[in-house]
């Protein structure tokens, strides 16, 4: 599965081009979690998996096994995109279920969880797409304010476009932004030690 990512400047868009296949669901998952990891935005990403699941699943079971499709993740500051591409141009009907019926359950499930959903059509077929918004919490805007620094802060050191999301390279990157702080605190006269005192109380006291 190839992947290619846009993450500055905002709003980040992600494209993950794949062949609609049960096997292939799994990655799918995993690149929808290791993107929003990245992002900063790991709060949707049960919410993002799901909704990557089901439209997957819709093409291999409407469109056919084996069709080309291509996942679409676009973050702005208020809301996560998750867009659905393929090649057939029937849209999915709103459907309301009982709880006799077998079809129709997916589409209500991404109304239920989603702030809003819908198709448009494209050039070649259609793409479904489903709207989370992004949790308004202070830790949450704290998380992809940092997530943004470090892109911009491996960039600047010459190192690859930020793809934060291997434990190694996180420790690694992390480790020498907070080095290079330090050093340029006591450049200007401040005490490392007070600062890094004083942001552990600030965190501790904010952490969730």
């Amino acid at each position: 599965m190839h992947r290619y990512s846009v993450t500055d400047p905002q709003p980040r868009r992600c494209i993950l081009p794949f062949t609609a296949e049960a096997p292939q669901l799994a990655g799918l998952r995993q690149a929808v979690n290791a993107e929003l990891a990245a992002w900063g935005m790991s709060a949707l990403a049960e919410e993002a998996r799901l909704i990557a699941t089901e439209l997957a699943s819709n093409v291999i079971k409407h469109v056919g096994e084996g069709t080309a499709a291509t996942l679409v993740l676009d973050a702005d500051t208020d809301q996560l995109r998750v867009e659905l591409h393929d090649s057939s141009h029937k849209e999915p009907q709103s459907l309301h279920p009982t709880s006799e019926d077998e079809s129709g359950r997916g589409l209500q499930l991404l109304a239920d969880i989603s702030v809003s959903w819908g198709a448009t059509r494209t050039a070649v077929g259609k793409a479904v797409w489903c709207e989370l918004p992004l949790t308004p919490e202070k830790s949450c805007h704290r998380v992809q304010r940092a997530t943004t620094v470090m892109e911009a802060y491996g960039r600047a050191v010459g190192g690859p476009a930020a793809r934060l999301t291997r434990r190694p390279v996180l420790e690694e990157s992390a480790t020498s932004l907070i080095l290079d702080l330090l050093h340029w605190l006591t450049a200007h006269g401040l005490d490392p030690d007070d600062i890094l005192d004083r942001a552990q109380t600030h965190f501790e006291a904010t952490a969730v």
